[in-house]
Parts: structure tokens; C-alpha cells; sequence
């Protein structure tokens, strides 16, 4: 097989794979089988189309092999002929378009329903409309692949004996079920924007935050995530140096992002802040977008950020970010002590805290201080790419 037709056939199923499991399992109501038969049309697609060539409609080949598979398992399981028609009716002949989004919206919605655990969201998610195999999501969450398979299971019979609907809630339960598939979306992200071995959950996530945008125009906060996702992404390729070394927004090399993609997240943004007042990731997107958009560093309108922050909710790392902002606006000293005052918080053993409190200190010039904070920072930190930046800033302030 050629490296081309590969390509396509990746490409293909990442793009089909969600919604040939989702209409499987609105005609089935069996997850397991809708799966398993997805599972089975892609394998024959990987058989077959190198050798005989990619059909005008993938994603109808691909739904009626796996409708094709689902019958012979429904016949050889005896089930009620209602629930047998209706899955031998499921095809694509017709000059109808095949692309049946609300069929992937469903599955969104049912994946992140808020009586499942958030770790069970985003793992149903990426299994179900991203179609990650079960070690992957597993190796993502860094559990053993036995782990993940229980955690999966367990999630979709908590569905089916709690009779969870799979359906896009009715307008009036939109406001309170949106949130978790935004913040299932959103965590995805931050999961592979903080570690380097993990950056294909970003992908996902932006496209799957894409799909959203598209069957849920008139959802601002939608617009807003896939704004501040395509906002910090832009700015991927300068995070690490190439021996894996953290890069601050600082230091990056601004000529090097994507700025292709940052004019469609200030776009997209744009948009959404026009429907009205900005909810929390319109206002986090807004943040991202006076970063991506200043020229260099000292351009930057902290004083700006720093109002921004004020209008979220002061969780205790919001009010970590608004005292970097405003320290950096108005002076290492005032940002000291707005940091000093969160130490005794909940923060504590937080290593950004400390790490925020060195770089204070450096630019006060209190070098022996900030070396104290940088030595716990690094003993904190979470990721390898962090503590060698970490550990880089203790070296500079010991010489």
C-alpha cells in the first residue's frame, strides 16, 4: 500500500468513524455491536480500496458494510424483526446526502452526560466519535489498558440501564448539558497541550470542537472554545526547543506561528462575541487572542489581560493568572505580592505558584530568593518539558 492511500484512508477514518458508530447505535441501541461492525467495515475498506479503489462515498460504503455486518449478527441472534428491519433498511442508495449530522451530535451528548464521571466523558468520547482504541485512551490516561476497558464498559451500561437517551437534549436541558461537552472538549485539549507525547488529543479535540461549531451554529460558547483551542495551538511548533526544553510565551518565536490560524480564532471569536455578553471560554479566547496577536512580547496589553481575568470566575488558578498579569503590568513587586497573598491557599503544592513567584523575584533581582522558589518548583512540576525549563531558570539564578 502507498504511503498516499494510506494517508487517505487515515484521514478518511477520522472523518467517518464517529458518524458510522453513531448511526449504528441510534438503529441498534447496542454500542458493543455498533463497534464492533464500524470496526469491521473499516478493516474490509483497508483490504479492499488499495486494490480496487476508493469509492465516490466512502462513508456510505463504510455505513452499509457495517449495516451489512450488523443484520448478519441480529439474524444470528434471532432479535425482534422490527428492530431487524429497521437496521436492513439503513442504507445509502438514494440520491438522499449521506452525511447525517445530528446523528454525531447525539453520540456527543450521550458521551458526555452528566451523570457519567468527566474521566468516563472524555474516555467515551474518544473511543466512540474519535475512534481511539482502547489502548490508546488508555496509554493517554496512563492506566493500563485492562483499566480503560472496565472504565468503558462500565460507561456505556451506566447508559443503557439508567436509560440515558441517545438524542440532543431538548432545548430547554441545552443550557444546563452543553457545559460538559464543552469542558469534556476542553479538556481533551489541555491534555495534549501540556504534554508533547499526548498532542494528538489537541487534534482531536479541535476536531471535534469543529463538528460542534458546525451542528450548533448559534452556540457562542462552542465558537469561543474552538477559538481559544486554535489560539493556543497556533502557537504549538515554538513551545519546546528541539531537545524538548519548555519555551515561554516570551521567548517564542512569533514568526513561527500559525498566524493562518490565528486570524480564524480572532474570526471565529469576533463572531461569537457579537451574540451577546461572553461566556468563560469567549472571555479565555479573548485572553489568547491579545497574546497571539501582539507583535512581540513587550507589546502585550497586560493591562487589558488582566481586566479579562477579572471578569471570570477566581478559582485559585484564574487568580494565579490575574496577578501575573497584573505584575507584569504594573510591576514585578505588585504581582509578588498579589502571589504571596495565594500561597497559604489552595495552591500550595501548585508548581506554577512557586515557579510564578521566582520569576517575580528575577526580575526584582532577589536572585537567592528566586532560586529557593525555583528548587521547589522544579520538585513540583508535573511534566519533563517544565522541569527542565524549571531547572534551566535555577541554573541562571545560582551563577
Amino acid at each position: 500500500m502507498t504511503e498516499a492511500v494510506q494517508a487517505l484512508l487515515d484521514r478518511i477514518f477520522r472523518d467517518e468513524w464517529g458518524q458510522v458508530v453513531a448511526t449504528l447505535i441510534r438503529v441498534t441501541g447496542n454500542w458493543e455491536l455498533a463497534e464492533e461492525c464500524a470496526q469491521e467495515a473499516f478493516a474490509a475498506a483497508l483490504q479492499r480500496w488499495p486494490e480496487q479503489g476508493v469509492p465516490d462515498r466512502p462513508g456510505a460504503w463504510l455505513t452499509t458494510t457495517a449495516r451489512n455486518r450488523a443484520v448478519d449478527w441480529l439474524r444470528r441472534e434471532a432479535v425482534g424483526a422490527a428492530k431487524l428491519q429497521a437496521v436492513a433498511a439503513l442504507g445509502y442508495e438514494s440520491d438522499e446526502p449521506y452525511d447525517v449530522p445530528d446523528d454525531r451530535l447525539r453520540l456527543m451528548f450521550t458521551c458526555c452526560h452528566p451523570a457519567l464521571a468527566m474521566e468516563a466523558r472524555v474516555a467515551l468520547t474518544l473511543r466512540t466519535l474519535a475512534g481511539l482504541s482502547t489502548a490508546e485512551i488508555a496509554r493517554a490516561f496512563l492506566v493500563p489498558e485492562t483499566t480503560m476497558s472496565k472504565r468503558l464498559t462500565r460507561a456505556k451500561q451506566k447508559i443503557q440501564h439508567a436509560g440515558i437517551p441517545y438524542r440532543v437534549p431538548p432545548a430547554h436541558l441545552l443550557p444546563e448539558r452543553t457545559p460538559a461537552v464543552l469542558a469534556v472538549l476542553y479538556l481533551l485539549f489541555n491534555e495534549g497541550y501540556s504534554d508533547v507525547v499526548r498532542s494528538g488529543l489537541s487534534s482531536e479535540a479541535i476536531r471535534l470542537a469543529r463538528l460542534l461549531v458546525q451542528l450548533m451554529p448559534d452556540e457562542p460558547e462552542a465558537a469561543g472554545l474552538l477559538a481559544l483551542m486554535l489560539l493556543h495551538d497556533a502557537r504549538r511548533a515554538t513551545r519546546l526547543t528541539a531537545d524538548g526544553v519548555l519555551v515561554t510565551l516570551e521567548d517564542q518565536d512569533r514568526t513561527r506561528w500559525d498566524h493562518s490560524v490565528i486570524a480564524e480564532g480572532v474570526a471565529l471569536l469576533d463572531s461569537a462575541l457579537a451574540r451577546g455578553d461572553a461566556g468563560p471560554y469567549q472571555v479565555q479566547a479573548a485572553i489568547a487572542a491579545c497574546h497571539a496577536t501582539a507583535r512581540t512580547a513587550a507589546d502585550t496589553d497586560w493591562t487589558q489581560i488582566a481586566a479579562l481575568y477579572g471578569q471570570l470566575k477566581q478559582t485559585p488558578v484564574v487568580a494565579l493568572n490575574r496577578a501575573v498579569a497584573i505584575g507584569m503590568a504594573d510591576g514585578p513587586a505588585v504581582g509578588l505580592r498579589l502571589v504571596e497573598d495565594l500561597a497559604a491557599g489552595p495552591l500550595a503544592g501548585y508548581h506554577l505558584l512557586p515557579a510564578t513567584r521566582a520569576d517575580f523575584l528575577r526580575r526584582l533581582g532577589r536572585l537567592s530568593e528566586a532560586a529557593t522558589s525555583y528548587k521547589e518548583a522544579v520538585e513540583l512540576a508535573t511534566t519533563d518539558a517544565e522541569r527542565r525549563y524549571l531547572q534551566k531558570r535555577l541554573e541562571e539564578v545560582s551563577v
